[in-house]
């Protein structure tokens, strides 16, 4: 597994054992479509990475330009992995011939770092997001990757839908096994595109017009 594309494309990443069932990272080929599709809205985002496993997702966002990403997982081997492809990513952005005509990084209090990582169980729920991690309110960008069929995805894509964490452009895209069926519309979210990628299925949902407040 590697960094597709960005200041760190070509940086292998950290991936967990052949036989360990608990983290089940998202393909090279799969995430190279996904990117292709969203390239325009990665640049400057912020970035939520919900069961983030190995936190390939919100890593390829940081390669590509995002402002900030935000990592969740509850598992010490995932945190362990995430902990580890940042530091990855993070070195090849800061050799990268461009890093000395970065802008200084901003220290008040309200800017976002450029990389969280929170320990959290999402079966639980959503986490607690202090002004620290988003400011101003919301996330352009989430993933959400849970564990297959377990009715995790219907859970947290209905606590997102009715969370303060979608602003009126915010783009959730959903990875679940392609063969289930997931909402064309909730209150707030509505669906507009859905991929296959062999047995994965990714589920793109926007706000609907006037539905983030």
């Amino acid at each position: 597994m590697r960094i597709i594309s960005g200041k760190g494309k070509g940086r292998k990443l950290f991936t967990p054992p052949v036989r360990e069932v608990i983290i089940r990272p998202t393909s090279d080929r799969a995430r190279e479509a996904i990117f292709n599709i969203i390239a325009d809205r990665v640049l400057g985002a912020s970035v939520l990475d919900l069961f983030a496993g190995t936190g390939a997702l919100g890593i390829e966002a940081l390669s590509r330009g995002a402002q900030n990403v935000c990592f969740v997982d509850f598992h010490p081997q995932a945190l362990d992995l995430i902990s580890r492809n940042i530091q990855v990513c993070m070195n090849a952005l800061s050799q990268h011939p461009d890093a000395h005509n970065a802008a200084p990084a901003d220290t008040h209090m309200d800017t976002p770092s450029p990389v969280t990582l929170i320990k959290h169980d999402l079966r639980r729920g959503l986490p607690y997001f202090s002004k620290k991690i988003q400011s101003p309110p919301g996330f352009d960008l989430i993933f959400l990757d849970p564990p297959y069929s377990q009715g995790l995805t219907i859970q947290l894509l209905s606590a997102i839908d009715t969370s303060s964490l979608l602003r009126q452009h915010t783009l959730l895209i959903v990875e679940e096994r392609a063969k289930e069926t997931l909402p064309e519309r909730l209150t707030r979210l509505t669906q507009v595109d859905q991929r296959k990628y062999g047995e994965a299925g990714f589920w793109f949902y926007q706000p609907l017009p006037d539905q983030t407040t």
